[in-house]
């Protein structure tokens, strides 16, 4: 069964590295929600990038796309039933994730979304769509985290071709570190440029 059904995944990568800027989308799009295609979509995005440079602004753009979109279906598919799954899947974590999504918000789900692997994403999407984390909130996490990475991959590809990602591999640690410092300035500016101000007053005009 599990080689079968790593065959059909085999499949679905080359059916989709085929398609270009619409495959690098469909393999983002599976890996964040049923099924999982370790590192696939950043091999595919660096591959892409070095071919067309031009474009790398776009194949960043549907990976993170399609990355989004994976995640909201998993929250949906989690809220409408998923906390056995979450409880299976997060094991001895189960309150530490559930404590972290709930009180952090927007920042919990941003922090965890930057995390490299193993970190196991999935759960905390899991538990944002299980303990009702605000759609609006957990979606514009996603995208910030997802935008960083597929953005700064693009742009590694194109700097470095094909050692990008041994690159990351090898400076994991301070890419993550770098990654949460611009994540977290990015909302905090977010914050400032978007916070609630007092209407004018139209007699002072």
């Amino acid at each position: 069964m599990a080689t079968g059904l790593s065959a059909w995944k085999e499949k679905i990568v080359a059916f989709a590295g085929g398609l270009g800027a619409p495959g690098l989308f469909l393999i983002s799009f599976l890996d964040s929600s049923v099924l999982t295609f370790p590192v696939i979509n950043d091999l595919l995005l660096v591959e892409l990038s070095i071919q067309h440079p031009a474009r790398m602004p776009l194949y960043a753009l549907l990976a993170m796309l399609g990355s989004v979109l994976g995640c909201v279906l998993l929250f949906f598919l989690a809220e409408k039933g998923g906390e056995a799954l979450f409880h299976k899947r997060a094991g001895d974590r189960a309150h530490a994730i559930h404590n972290w999504v709930v009180k952090n918000g927007f920042g919990g789900m941003l922090v965890a979304a930057l995390l490299p692997p193993p970190t196991p994403f999935k759960v905390f999407v899991v538990a944002a769509g299980v303990f009702e984390v605000p759609l609006l909130s957990f979606a514009s996490a996603v995208a910030l985290a997802r935008a960083v990475r597929y953005f700064g991959i693009g742009y590694l590809a194109i700097r470095f071709g094909r050692e990008a990602m041994p690159y990351l591999a090898h400076h994991k640690l301070n890419m993550t570190i770098f990654l949460i410092l611009l994540a977290g300035v990015s909302y905090v500016l977010s914050r400032v440029i978007l916070r609630r101000r007092p209407p004018i007053d139209s007699t002072r005009l």
